[in-house]
């Protein structure tokens, strides 16, 4: 099992390099954090493709995880005025550290980061 970033899921929907990767990541079960859930619905929607996407999804064995008062201090420890990554990236990555999992991106500015994998 593997943690998604956004990023991975856009490229699987999207048909991107890194799209192979990331179906048998859903296809063997995977979860992903409620607020790369949102980054996801909020890029679709604006290409109105959301709701063909959301069913797409929830047709794998896809875990949903809430965002915990533990993964919200580990994305803010995880900050710095110099990090490209945005609150959704921490996010992830602090559910990957609580899960002792390794995270799917298709991210380059993760490379190099504990726990991540890039698709691409």
């Amino acid at each position: 099992m593997v943690v998604l970033d956004a990023s991975a899921v856009l490229a699987y929907l999207q048909g991107e390099p890194g799209a192979q990767r990331v179906r048998e990541a859903l296809e063997t079960g995977a979860v992903m954090s409620a607020a790369n859930w949102s980054e996801v619905a909020q890029k679709l929607r604006r290409a109105d493709s959301w709701q063909v996407s959301r069913a797409l999804l929830l047709s794998f064995p896809l875990q949903l995880a809430t965002v915990t008062v533990d993964d919200a201090e580990a994305a803010a420890a995880l900050w710095s005025e110099q990090s490209p990554l945005s609150l959704a990236d921490r996010l992830c990555l602090a559910l990957a550290g609580r899960l002792e999992l390794d995270a799917l991106t298709a991210d380059r500015a993760w490379s190099g980061l504990d726990r991540a994998v890039l698709v691409r």
